[in-house]
């Protein structure tokens, strides 16, 4: 993909729109004929059962507050809608404390997303954390998923369950879960959002909602182009998310979601130290060296093109001395990957269904109950990578792969005292992976039954004050990216060969403790959140790449690795009277990792920052013509950051500080905004491939994004 067009809606996305906006309207119609407006119950429905182990299906933020206040442990509420540019997943997400974002080239791509390390040695980043679309996985049931499927734009809010603070039974890994909560028509009767920037970043999403009596619907289409700040890295990316609600006589509630995305990137790969501040736009074979040569761009074309359609129904009904939920989804991912030396070409089938019961809310003893069961049935072919012009050579693999996972949770919070509950949360899991070569007849099966229980306590001495402690168990199970290992040398694609890998489960205790609340009232009030956590863990599954940055397999490290940090966020806002006000936020995630023993005893772990510092001020000032918000903002990795497990001198990525800059306009329906990044053209390492051990010399890093501009405007109507 040398170009990315000028942005069509494709013939899938207009049949489906045009189809599901018609039987909106047939919907809607009625229902406005018989009762007015002003009747709609809508309020008392968002309300409903906001505290109990099940959350509503179109939860309201205090809601889904109210539900994480619950739980005893770092917990994040982002509001999307709330943020000036949501073009990327790093602009809904990047002031939430304990979630660590690192770029990949800047647009519709495959950032890594990780929290508590979790996933992180994954390449690229696609296990590690449970993804979850209104309550229910996105993620395979291998446990992997391509996160430049989600569009951040179609979310009413974000709700991040760090670590095992997780609230679904398919949650059972270090880094918790992530829930997307969608948009629906009861919350917007449509809008209009266009954003331009730097380097050919064009998007546009329209999106209109329905609402009638008992019905509610939303459609939404987006498209995204960027022709890429490096050479090679331009991507597109076209969405349509849509949902039907209805809610019924005594609590019924029923909600149908459909969603298909097509993403296409092309990936510029990594490069040697020295180029991130001589070339940063540069890839390998813009020189004229043997490595230049060995590993054209060009040539070899890396990039990766997923298509996924989604389906997936809700119901939740009775009250709050027994509510339940039943969920199920099916999803169909066509997936080609180009990593430079080889193609995988996969085709994914999951279908799954959750259940889920709650009942005591309110009372001295509140219970929880859940079952998950999901099955992937999954075809991977390996070819091999031409270097001469990219296509695609012999094929040296071919694999049948099902993933099937069982699992189930029970919970209870137990209130001692009016201050004080204690928490409790065990869960079951048996999990399978089972991979069959059709080219030779191999085969490995392997399945694993574990428990992940947790015990945690509440203290809330003050309405305003809630601190927190948990002991808690944590299972990953690997991924087919991890079983399945592809072995080409660049310089002898017709070698290629692959291999099936047995690994172990990879297993943490964590220890946290916590806190969250306010000083302050009124307009002035800072709000807080602090966690402070320690997670020994064994048979930690770590993902490497060779002297030319591709990844050449997974092991588990035998030596035992301990994970610990802390999550702080602070935000408030401080009045100057007639001059409007101030308004600011901030993050710090501070990741000790380390090997406790074995090969590299007492080094770092490679992948994560040792400190990451985000933190926005904003001067807001409102006028005849609108409420304007205009401030500085900073990323800050103060400190250097391994990219090998030898910890090797010279091949850190190097610390960085990034300013940004914000001009906001509001008035009524209209949102408008100019943004800056990077406005001191700093040249830096977005991030690395990581090694068992490595040189500045060796390709590894990718550079970040240059000094950028964007704008937009948004209409709600």
């Amino acid at each position: 993909m040398t170009s990315v067009p000028t942005p069509v809606c494709p013939l899938p996305v207009r049949v489906l729109a045009h189809s599901m906006a018609c039987a909106l309207a047939l919907l809607a119609l009625p229902a406005h004929a018989q009762q007015p407006a002003a009747e709609l119950p809508a309020v008392t429905v968002r309300a409903d059962g906001a505290g109990e182990g099940t959350a509503p299906l179109r939860p309201s933020a205090q809601a889904e507050r109210e539900r994480l206040e619950r739980v005893p442990g770092g917990t994040n509420l982002a509001l999307p809608q709330q943020e000036s540019r949501l073009a990327t997943l790093r602009d809904a997400l990047d002031y939430q404390p304990g979630i660590v974002i690192q770029d990949f080239f800047g647009a519709t791509d495959q950032p890594r997303l990780s929290i508590r390390g979790s996933g992180i040695q994954s390449n690229p980043l696609n296990r590690g954390v449970l993804l979850l679309q209104d309550g229910m996985p996105l993620n395979e049931a291998d446990g992997s998923f391509i996160i430049g499927l989600i569009e951040p734009r179609n979310a009413a809010l974000i709700s991040a369950r760090r670590g095992a603070n997780t609230l679904t039974p398919g949650a059972t890994t270090l880094g918790g879960e992530v829930d997307f909560q969608s948009l629906t028509g009861a919350d917007e009767r449509g809008s209009v959002r266009a954003e331009a920037g730097s380097f050919g970043r064009k998007a546009l999403q329209g999106a209109v909602g329905l609402q009638g009596a008992q019905w509610d619907g939303r459609i939404s289409v987006s498209g995204d182009r960027f022709d890429g700040y490096r050479h090679h890295s331009a991507s597109q990316r076209e969405a349509l998310h849509a949902n039907l609600g209805f809610q019924g006589a005594g609590g019924f509630e029923n909600r149908t979601y459909l969603s298909w995305t097509d993403l296409d990137f092309d990936i510029p790969t990594v490069v040697p130290k020295d180029r991130v501040r001589t070339n940063p736009r540069g890839v390998m074979g813009d020189g004229n060296t043997p490595q230049d040569q060995l590993l054209n761009v060009y040539k070899r074309d890396p990039r990766r093109e997923a298509t996924q359609l989604r389906l997936a129904n809700r119901s939740r009904w009775g009250s709050d001395a027994l509510r339940q939920e039943l969920g199920v989804y099916w999803q169909d991912t066509d997936d080609l990957f180009n990593n430079q030396t080889s193609y995988a070409i996969t085709h994914s089938r999951t279908t799954g269904a959750q259940w889920q019961a709650s009942g005591g809310a309110g009372g001295p003893l509140a219970w929880r109950a859940a079952l998950g069961w999901s099955r992937s049935s999954m075809d991977r072919d390996l070819d091999a990578t031409n270097p001469a012009n990219g296509t695609q050579m012999q094929r040296f693999g071919a694999y049948d792969l099902t993933a099937d996972n069982l699992q189930a949770q029970l919970g209870a919070d137990w209130r001692l005292a009016p201050a004080w509950t204690l928490v409790g949360q065990w869960g079951w899991s048996r999990q399978s992976r089972d991979a069959a070569s059709r080219l030779d007849g191999r085969a490995l099966d392997q399945q694993w039954t574990f428990s992940t229980p947790k015990i945690g306590v509440n203290w809330t001495p003050a309405p305003t004050v809630r601190w927190w402690a948990n002991l808690s168990r944590s299972q990953e199970a690997p991924t087919f990216w991890e079983i399945v290992a592809a072995n080409v040398a660049p310089n002898a694609p017709a070698a290629a060969s692959s291999e099936l890998v047995r690994l172990k489960l990879q297993r943490a205790t964590t220890f946290e403790v916590g806190g969250q609340g306010r000083w302050g009232e009124g307009t002035r009030a800072l709000h807080w959140q602090l966690a402070v956590y320690r997670s020994q863990v064994a048979d930690e599954l770590m993902s490497t790449t060779d002297e030319s940055g591709i990844k050449v397999g997974t092991y588990n490290y035998a030596g035992g690795t301990r994970h610990q940090g802390v999550e702080a966020g602070l935000s408030g806002s401080w009045p100057l009277g007639a001059a409007g006000g101030l308004e600011w936020r901030g993050s710090w995630t501070y990741s000790d990792f380390r090997f406790k023993e074995g090969i590299y005893a007492g080094n770092r772990i490679a992948g994560v920052p040792r400190h990451l510092i985000n933190a926005e001020v904003l001067w807001r000032v409102a006028t005849g013509s609108g409420t304007w918000r205009v401030g500085p903002s900073l990323r800050w990795m103060p400190t250097d950051t391994p990219t090998d497990h030898a910890n090797t001198a010279g091949s850190e990525q190097d610390a960085y500080a990034l300013l940004g800059f914000k001009l906001e306009w509001r008035s009524g329906p209209w949102t408008a905004y100019l943004l800056a990044d990077n406005v001191t053209d700093r040249r830096y390492a977005s991030s690395y491939a990581i090694r068992n051990q490595a040189t500045a010399a060796q390709p590894g890093y990718l550079p970040g994004l240059g000094r950028n501009v964007a704008a937009g405007v948004t209409y709600k109507f």
